[in-house]
């Protein structure tokens, strides 16, 4: 991470070298002597972990910001959905027949990028949670078309890396879900929502709770696969029961296709200019 501004206090890159250097003591071996912000056994107390949460949303943030990106838009979905090629060993028939939203996110994503790479990679930049199907299907789409593209991976108990497609210089790692859930809608300009589990409905309702309370902007929201949304969640019965308003399903839409999908990103766009 660069950082060109001027101090006329020594930085705190030098003392780290530096207090490598000092004579080996019992006094310099304790830990109460070791430098705050190299000291890991102390940043990982507990009494820290307001400093850890504001270090999370921070990094990340400077190191957007460092590559000029305004804008992002967010792809949401499954983690187990293959893509076609690979659908044969899909756990079940319907994981299977999911698999074409695989090829849906990618063209979607290659198609958005082109779009970004218009604004120097400014704007419009695919934004993932960096792991495998639909999140691989973005990334990958993104490279498809030589552009940039940002993974907001988290730590879990099994084991699960980046996918190889993510932008290595927009590649993060999280601890904190909620944290990461911030830079997922921070600077989305439109959300994308495909077939998944438990972490895409937690994500699907946290965006639309947000944008039903006022707590964020209206956008583009668009659920992919109108049969498998309609199949889990009878969105009418909770407007009928008064739960939520009518006006609230208004907040999404369903499409099918990537094309159908950058058509209506374009007429709200083109609809906000004409505002």
């Amino acid at each position: 991470m660069n950082d060109d501004r001027t101090s006329q206090f020594r930085d705190a890159g030098t003392d780290h070298t530096t207090a490598k250097q000092v004579p080996d003591t019992p006094q310099t071996r304790a830990p109460a002597y070791r430098l705050a912000f190299t000291d890991t056994d102390f940043m990982l107390r507990e009494d820290l972990r307001p400093v850890r949460l504001q270090l999370e949303l921070l990094k990340p943030e400077l190191i957007l910001n460092e590559r000029g990106i305004r804008s992002t838009v967010v792809l949401f979905g499954g983690a187990r959905i293959p893509e076609p090629s690979k659908k044969e060993s899909a756990r079940t028939k319907s994981l299977a027949d999911l698999s074409k939203y695989y090829d849906e996110a990618r063209e979607f994503a290659r198609l958005m990028t082109l779009k970004s790479m218009a604004s120097y990679g400014r704007d419009y930049v695919v934004a993932t949670g960096g792991g495998p199907g639909v999140m691989e299907a973005g990334n990958r789409g993104a490279a498809d078309a030589g552009g940039a593209s940002i993974g907001l991976n988290i730590v879990l108990p099994h084991e699960q890396a980046p996918n190889g497609y993510v932008t290595p210089g927009l590649c993060f790692n999280f601890h904190y879900f909620a944290i990461r859930k911030m830079h997922f809608l921070m600077r989305a300009r439109a959300i994308c929502v495909f077939p998944g589990g438990f972490g895409t409905l937690d994500e699907t309702f946290e965006a639309l709770t947000l944008i039903q309370s006022d707590r964020m902007k209206r956008m583009p929201f668009l659920l992919f696969g109108e049969e498998f949304w309609r199949k889990i969640i009878n969105w009418e019965a909770l407007a009928d029961a008064g739960t939520i308003s009518d006006e609230d399903l208004e907040l999404f839409q369903f499409v099918e296709t990537a094309a159908e999908a950058i058509q209506v990103i374009d007429d709200w766009d083109a609809a906000q200019i004409d505002c």
